[in-house]
């Protein structure tokens, strides 16, 4: 099927590692030109963006602080001047803990808050900026099963990411008039290696455990979780809008 994503310009962040490097990794596989945004994962971003480019697109790394509003403002207009206007926003770059509530101070909330939340409400409010001067586009949110469900030991994580529910119903009310659609993709435990950072070390026990409660009974790999990414983001998928789409293994069913 061809999901008319070529030509296309898309802007992930947090696309140096992990999902989001999968995600910005599919779309340049659909003919898409990708900006890979990062922070700290440079190599990554650099990587992926040469190997995207290598195979026929444009494709470019940006670096940003989201916790900067100028930053974030640089970046956006230096993939519209390098690679074109935006016609896609993937939010992917979030900021997790693993921590009993209890034992967390402000320090660990701050950093969660300022790149999950504000981080990106200043990169859908330039980029839509952008996307509303031309013509329109797609935004797809990236957010944690556990901000729909809760999550013990991930009580800020889950808080922050619970934001996404918000943030995209209300972007899909506000901006349709721009033709801006607005859509999330939630998830549960992906296997990528910042797998342990998010749930701490697992052994064979634990992770019997954690997967008792999938019904598949596995983990989920970025390849489960790009497709339905990719259609949202799609053309063909122009009269859907505010919608949170589970892509989970059934942890959580609505």
């Amino acid at each position: 099927m061809d999901l008319q994503l070529g030509g296309k310009t898309v802007l992930v962040t947090g696309a140096g590692q992990g999902l989001g490097r999968a995600i910005a990794e599919a779309f340049a596989g659909e003919g898409s030109n990708v900006a890979f945004h990062y922070y700290s994962s440079a190599e990554g971003a650099e990587e992926a963006a040469k190997a995207s480019a290598a195979a026929g697109v444009k494709a470019i790394s940006v670096s940003a602080d989201l916790r900067s509003g100028d930053a974030v403002r640089s970046a956006v207009d230096a993939v519209e001047a390098e690679i074109g206007p935006i016609d896609i926003l993937i939010n992917n770059a979030a900021a997790t803990q693993s921590k009993p509530f209890l034992q967390t101070t402000e320090d660990d909330w701050a950093p969660q808050i300022e790149v999950t939340v504000a981080g990106t409400l200043r990169v859908t409010q330039a980029v839509a900026a952008q996307m509303a001067a031309n013509g329109g586009g797609s935004i797809v949110n990236i957010m944690g099963d556990s901000g729909r469900v809760g999550e013990s030991h991930l009580l800020v994580t889950a808080t922050t990411r619970s934001t996404t529910l918000g943030l995209t119903k209300s972007l899909a009310k506000e901006l349709a008039r721009y033709k801006i659609r607005a859509n999330a993709v939630s998830i549960g435990l992906i296997q990528t290696a910042s797998l342990d950072a998010h749930i701490g070390s697992a052994d064979d026990e634990k992770m019997k455990r954690i997967l008792s409660a999938y019904p598949l009974r596995r983990l989920g790999l970025p390849a489960d979780i790009t497709p339905t990414v990719l259609l949202l983001a799609s053309p063909l998928s122009s009269w859907t809008t505010g919608q949170v789409i589970s892509v989970d293994g059934g942890y959580a069913m609505p």
